[in-house]
């Protein structure tokens, strides 16, 4: 069987709660954001998962992720990979939505992009890196990241364009998976939070 790649969206902060655009602002998760983390983590111990022995296991390096994995049981495991960082928001960096609708009427980040950050082309090739290294892999593979770019990940594995992402909903301490259908590339499993019920 072909590997896939399991998405976590790391848990609740206090910027992802008020729904302001963190990319690089390196910031912890809240007391909730850790005990739905917790949750995840004893989810993955039961079967089917049984704890996922043999999965190999890349986090982005900013706290948020990093803290996420640490949680659910996969510190040791992990290596930190850049090319999972979130999107730089630049100027818009800590904005919420309505924030950049009053400075930019109709904006739409994944049709408009950042001003003084990072393009979508940008995001995306770093989200090809990783399909790439995850189609080449021997094994499943687990990733701990950021809501956008996990979305555009998930765009990018189904061969979209980018900007697709836009509908691809993600909630923090989610589980996701994306895998094969008939030997094309799927959406096994989406934004799957059954352990937060």
């Amino acid at each position: 069987m072909a590997p896939r790649i399991l998405l976590v969206r790391h848990g609740q902060t206090e910027w992802s709660l008020s729904g302001r655009h963190t990319g690089r602002t390196d910031i912890p998760l809240t007391e909730d954001g850790r005990r739905t983390v917790r949750l995840l983590r004893d989810r993955l111990a039961r079967a089917p998962w049984n704890g996922l022995p043999d999965v190999e296991v890349r986090t982005s390096p900013l706290l948020r992720a990093a803290e996420t994995c640490e949680l659910v049981g996969f510190g040791a495991a992990a290596k930190e990979w850049d090319a999972l960082l979130e999107w730089d928001y630049g100027d818009y960096e800590g904005l919420t939505p309505a924030q950049l609708q009053g400075l930019r009427p109709g904006f739409n980040i994944w049709r408009d992009g950042v001003s003084g950050g990072e393009a979508l082309a940008s995001v995306a090739a770093r989200a090809d890196q990783v399909v790439g290294w995850a189609r080449s892999a021997e094994r499943d593979v687990l990733v701990f990241a950021h809501g956008h770019f996990l979305r555009v990940l998930g765009a990018r594995w189904l061969g979209l364009e980018p900007s697709f992402a836009a509908a691809l909903r993600l909630d923090p301490a989610s589980l996701s998976i994306l895998g094969w259908a008939y030997g094309e590339p799927a959406l096994e499993r989406w934004n799957d939070t059954g352990h937060l019920a």
